[in-house]
């Protein structure tokens, strides 16, 4: 009977793999949910504590140091009893032992097992690719690689999504001439519509940043390093820097090693559960009903899900609706929704000499989409009645002006 009581009073074992932004939320959420419940240690292979990733171009810009990048100081993991190890690599995982193996050899023993694992840049697969003096721009190493650039030289940025324009912007106030190579005919066009990435576009040369459209990296050329950029129409763009932003594949390889189901991410349900019992996966790594996330916000919202199951309470993720945010070197951008908006009424205002341009789509007497350039402040009221549809009714008429003016109505 003593032994029973033991038993029942033991802490589970839990180990999250992974030292990034998802990981950091699931242990804040748990220990607020069940502290007592587990012995958790949490391995991330940088050689920091988790840190804000969001920042990194406001670091990189000069904005912000490296401290105001920290989630938590060290101290606070120590006083809820979370083990950090930095620095060291996950590199297999044994589910029938319930074992994770590290790249120093060290075994440690789990009773539950979470991924976190993040995603990796993609480096295109041209000549060059390796040179130094090409880098991503993904994590703090980086963003300090590109903090030590010297200003005054030239900088190609390739890549015209959210991070490449971060990048770009960052390098331009650092004081190197900057060119932004955008593969498609117009920027963040899984986020902007036309007219809007023509406003960005505007904006950012207002910055000093060229951007070419529809212009396809053939390769990088150098002698020992980078030292010009060649497209593939022959062009060629000097270049002391080159920024590979062309995209993120979620981090698989642990996974798929110990035989758990991979899409183009780890497959979860709706309990962020993997195809093994013991095993889940949450943030960049995780592919939920065929959708792998990249923003904060769902990271956020699959952390408290499956915090709470941990805690034993029932919960369900059943997929988030992703808004995007910019605001680099002055330019605040928003989208949310169904931007485009095809085959519905679309409400625009702009201007064009102050970089303004604001998009709202509409089904019926519901806001279903939003874009904002320029001016941002009403971004989170639109994003609460893109989330909930609550029916616009005496506000629609002046729902483009503002909530101030929309709720007075």
């Amino acid at each position: 009977m003593a032994r029973a009581r033991l038993a029942s009073l033991r802490r589970e074992r839990l180990v999250v793999v992974g030292g990034g932004m998802a990981a950091c939320r699931l242990v804040e959420e748990l220990v607020g949910l069940a502290p007592d419940r587990y012995d958790v240690t949490l391995v991330g292979k940088e050689p920091h504590p988790p840190y804000n990733r969001v920042l990194l171009s406001s670091l990189l810009a000069g904005d912000a140091e490296a401290v105001d990048l920290e989630l938590r100081p060290p101290s606070w993991y120590a006083e809820h009893g979370v083990e950090v190890m930095c620095g060291h690599t996950a590199v297999a995982i044994d589910a029938a032992a319930c074992r994770v193996e590290l790249g120093h050899g060290e075994r440690l023993a789990y009773d539950r097992l979470v991924l976190a694992t993040g995603s990796n840049a993609v480096r295109l697969p041209i000549p060059g690719a390796q040179l130094p003096g090409v880098a991503a721009f993904r994590d703090l190493a980086d963003a300090d690689l590109l903090r030590a650039t010297a200003p005054g030289g030239d900088a190609v940025v390739i890549g015209g999504g959210l991070l490449g324009i971060e990048a770009a912007c960052g390098l331009a106030r650092r004081g190197l001439a900057v060119t932004l190579v955008h593969l498609m005919p117009r920027l963040m066009e899984r986020q902007l519509d036309a007219p809007a990435a023509a406003v960005l576009k505007s904006a950012l040369a207002r910055q000093g940043i060229a951007v070419m459209l529809e212009a396809e990296t053939a390769a990088i050329e150098g002698a020992g390093r980078a030292e010009r950029v060649i497209l593939k129409d022959g062009r060629a763009l000097p270049a002391d820097l080159v920024v590979m932003t062309a995209g993120v594949r979620p981090e698989t390889a642990l996974a798929r090693a110990a035989g758990l189901a991979i899409g183009r991410g780890i497959l979860v349900d709706d309990g962020l559960g993997t195809s093994c019992a013991s095993i889940f996966a949450i943030g960049e790594c995780a592919e939920h009903r065929s959708t792998c996330y990249g923003l904060v916000e769902p990271v956020h919202e699959q952390a408290r899900v499956l915090a709470l199951r941990l805690a034993g309470q029932e919960a369900r993720y059943e997929g988030s609706l992703p808004a995007t945010s910019l605001k680099v070197s002055g330019i605040p951008v928003f989208s949310i929704g169904d931007f485009e908006g095809l085959g519905a009424e679309t409400l625009v205002l702009e201007d064009g000499e102050a970089g303004v341009y604001r998009k709202l789509v509409l089904r019926g007497d519901r806001l279903c989409g939003a874009v904002l350039i320029g001016d941002t402040s009403d971004a989170l009221w639109y994003r609460e009645l893109v989330r909930r549809r609550p029916p616009l009714g005496a506000m629609r008429p002046l729902v483009a002006f503002g909530q101030a003016l929309a709720e007075a109505a």
